[in-house]
């Protein structure tokens, strides 16, 4: 037995209410995209992880510096009258100089590494790190006490590393003779890297030093250089076309294509407090923190470094959650036009019909995140549009009542996918190209409703509304 369906009292209010609550639903929908877009993102994050633990993790090279641990113990006289003693006392302390002058020349080739479908950048440096000191002075011992004994081991060189896993190589060179490199540097501060043991007789003396090391290192992420010399000269040169300058220190000198960039530093000791604070046994500065002067709240005490971040500057799931987040921008679009065709044209579109129309754009957003992980990002954005641009024109022929009708609302769609791609690619300019496409379509919609008396049309459409079940 079939019931009858009463219209409602109110037509037009009910099919507005409707619509809106399908924007609602589909505002829910691009939310739980997005969600979909930051799980993944956290994946590939959990990837560079395990990368990072398996492999290395991001280097810092810091050094070398020069260190010499010392000693002085002296006798000295304690209590009164019975009770007086001699006690043997002893205070230790390390000797560091930085070198006069500090020139690395590297060359860095990238080595993708995989987890799965997820690619994380490791590099690999090929690099020479040059360092002279005028004499020795700086590694002579100094008693405190009258009568005291002093005792020093022999001078090392040392040179800190963010993870020592990374170094595939290593080869040392003192006054150009080869040296043979030990692991560790001896340095609380700097518990990860190598050292080398340097003549004794060199301490005191007054001619200089030279060490030359070659080092082949791995790591992922970024690569940071501390200026620890009085003069500090770093040139890095690599096959990735996307480098992130970071740090406190920018290049004097770059070149970034296709090919590649390189990159030159030129710091000394009047731009840098790195000397004294590498000197003083204080930690490498993180993500590019500043040094004891800084601002309150801020890390104290730290070395200043430079380098370089080897990561995508825009991945495909920024770009997605991008995209998503001008989604229901781009569904209201689309509504209002077939809201508009409905107006003009005395077609009566259901809110179900929107309900699938806005469906359509939304699946869009999710295509292109799960394609842009097996696909480069302009060909899964391109992939992804094509094919929600053919469902909804074939949709339109039949909503809209026209195969023209269905073709132009394709076009139209397709359309709104290319202002998006625009959009998503000139990061810079997207504020200004999106205000001229709001502009644009509140001025073709004015100059297409010129004419539309509103009161007859609203009339029309309520009583065609009243008169069958919506």
């Amino acid at each position: 037995m079939a019931f009858p369906v009463s219209p409602p009292r109110f037509p037009l209010l009910a099919k507005v209410a409707a619509i809106a609550a399908v924007l609602l639903a589909l505002t829910l929908a691009l939310e739980a995209v997005s969600g979909i877009v930051h799980e993944r993102e956290g994946r590939l994050r959990e990837a560079e992880a395990s990368v990072a633990a398996s492999l290395a993790a991001s280097q810092t090279v810091l050094g070398p510096i020069l260190q010499r641990d010392c000693s002085e113990t002296w006798e000295s006289v304690q209590g009164e009258g019975k009770d007086r003693k001699l006690v043997i006392e002893r205070r230790a302390w390390k000797l560091a100089a930085a070198p006069a002058s500090l020139d690395v020349d590297a060359q860095v080739a990238l080595e993708p590494r995989y987890r799965g479908i997820f690619k994380v950048n490791g590099y690999v440096v090929k690099g020479t790190l040059a360092a002279t000191w005028a004499d020795g002075g700086a590694l002579v011992p100094r008693a405190e006490h009258p009568g005291s004994r002093l005792s020093c081991d022999a001078p090392q060189v040392l040179l800190a590393l963010g993870d020592a896993r990374g170094v595939r190589t290593a080869t040392v060179r003192i006054d150009g003779r080869e040296a043979a490199v030990l692991p560790g540097t001896g340095h609380p501060a700097h518990p990860r890297g190598l050292h080398v043991v340097v003549d004794d007789a060199w301490a005191g003396a007054a001619r200089p030093l030279a060490v030359q090391m070659a080092l082949d290192l791995v790591g992922t992420g970024d690569l940071a250089f501390a200026p620890v010399g009085e003069a500090t000269r770093v040139t890095l040169a690599s096959d990735w076309p996307h480098p992130s300058f970071e740090g406190r220190f920018l290049p004097v000198e770059r070149t970034v294509d296709e090919s590649g960039f390189r990159a030159t530093w030129k710091l000394n000791a009047l731009a840098t407090t790195a000397p004294q604070q590498a000197v003083a046994g204080a930690t490498a500065c993180s993500d590019g923190a500043a040094p004891a002067d800084a601002a309150p709240g801020r890390e104290r005490g730290c070395v200043e470094t430079f380098g370089v971040a080897f990561i995508d500057p825009v991945s495909g799931y920024t770009l997605s959650d991008r995209a998503t987040k001008y989604g229901l921008l781009f569904i209201a679009l689309t509504f209002l036009g077939v809201a508009a065709i409905e107006a003009m044209r005395g077609v009566r579109v259901h809110p179900i019909q929107y309900l699938l129309v806005g469906s359509g754009i939304a699946m869009f957003f999710l295509l292109l995140v799960s394609l842009g992980e097996h696909l480069p990002f302009g060909a899964a954005y391109l992939a992804a549009s094509a094919a929600c641009t053919v469902l909804l024109g074939f949709y339109g022929r039949f909503v809209l009542k026209g195969a023209r009708a269905g073709v132009a609302f394709g076009g139209a769609v397709g359309g709104l996918y290319a202002v998006l791609y625009l959009l998503l690619q000139l990061e810079q300019r997207a504020l200004l190209l999106g205000s001229l496409l709001l502009f644009a379509v509140l001025a073709a919609l004015m100059v297409a409703t010129r004419g539309v008396d509103w009161y007859a049309l609203l009339a029309r459409m309520r009583g065609e509304a009243g008169s069958r079940p919506g």
